[in-house]
């Protein structure tokens, strides 16, 4: 993806480990709405992972910040963990 992050070999990061929560914590409060892509449930996600990976993922290459446009914002080390996980293919 745009970031550049990559999937290592042994990643454990998945969707109940990981990306429900940061959906929930950073995501849904805009996107669960219908006014823009809705981001509740997993095929969703997957489908719009490079959208998602440019906006607010980070990895070798860049860390992405356009998302979320207000209220809580990730931590660098769990924008690193948002591009692992949709570099691995969104488990």
């Amino acid at each position: 993806g745009a970031s550049g992050a990559t999937c290592p070999t042994g990643s454990t990061v998945t969707y109940d480990n990981f990306g429900r929560q940061f959906f929930a914590t950073y995501c849904d409060r805009c996107h669960a709405m219908g006014t823009r892509p809705a981001y509740n449930n997993l095929a969703a996600i997957r489908a719009d992972s490079t959208s998602i990976d440019l906006q607010s993922a980070a990895g070798d290459n860049s860390v992405n910040t356009a998302m979320p446009e207000s209220g809580a914002t990730p931590t660098e080390a769990e924008r690193r963990r948002l591009g692992e996980w949709l570099a691995c293919g969104a488990p």
